[in-house]
């Protein structure tokens, strides 16, 4: 606890303060958490990155992601809709694997290019608005307090199981309670720094707060189906990019949804 403490206070000064310079460094973070995120999801789902199925699902990412990071005007390489064409040749190579990467690893090698591709693309995209820098700030101050405010009041007053066969120790008390938190903590910094409409404030508390637990229970999901405690280990006492920032992919592409990203 005390590592994760220690690292989760680092992390998230340094990550702040990325999110505070903008531009092309909080997207060079933004990049190399996805590039990072599809691998452990590969591996997870036992594909290999380094083979053509496993670059064609880091080219469908990219295809994705390029486009709202920050020095993509810079280098301008173009970004056509690229599912069509990986996905029939994913197809093809399927058929020339002579079925020991088949139907199944297709679906897994597409989701998990759209799973992540996604949730970083928002991510990105967030920070690039007129209002970005305040808005990016809630939604993680936001998805911040929902987990330490779910994981203690849990802790303290935890009775009812929420979802025990996807999350054994998640809580009814807690999840609520890490909604609660999230509305607190938003609405008070929105209050103190300004910047953000009430209302939309208001959207991103209730939003990261509600849909921020579902994005940790769907990689919950993920891990208990195949087996494994982390998705990683890049980052100490927390596990992968993919257990730290499980609720942010999930957040940001609803917020758009909602016309708020």
């Amino acid at each position: 606890m005390k590592q994760r403490i220690i690292t989760g206070v680092v992390g998230g000064i340094g990550f702040l303060f990325l999110i505070y310079l903008g531009s092309a460094w909080y997207s060079l973070l933004v990049l190399s958490l996805a590039i990072v995120g599809l691998y452990e999801f590969l591996r997870m789902a036992k594909l290999q990155s380094f083979v053509p199925a496993g670059i064609l699902a880091y080219v469908l990412m990219l295809g994705i992601v390029w486009p709202s990071l920050a020095f993509s005007a810079w280098v301008d390489i173009g970004t056509p809709d690229l599912m069509l064409p990986v996905f029939f040749l994913l197809l093809i190579y399927s058929v020339l694997r002579k079925n020991q990467f088949h139907i199944e690893h297709i679906a897994l090698t597409i989701v998990g290019a759209l799973y992540i591709g996604y949730g970083f693309t928002y991510m990105a995209a967030a920070r690039n608005l007129p209002d970005g820098l305040m808005l990016t700030i809630l939604v993680f101050l936001g998805i911040w307090s929902t987990d330490s405010g779910a994981y203690f009041i849990g802790k303290a007053i935890g009775r009812h199981k929420l979802w025990p066969e996807i999350s054994p120790n998640k809580t009814t008390e807690g999840a609520v309670g890490g909604l609660l938190t999230s509305l607190v903590i938003v609405m008070v910094a929105n209050m103190l720094f300004g910047g953000i409409p009430t209302s939309q404030a208001l959207l991103i508390a209730l939003v990261t707060g509600v849909m921020g637990q579902l994005g940790d229970l769907v990689e919950s999901a993920f891990k208990r189906h195949y087996g494994v405690k982390d998705s990683g280990q890049i980052i100490p006492g927390h596990g992968g990019v993919l257990d730290r920032f499980d609720s942010m992919i999930l957040v940001f592409p609803v917020l758009h949804l909602l016309g708020i990203v």
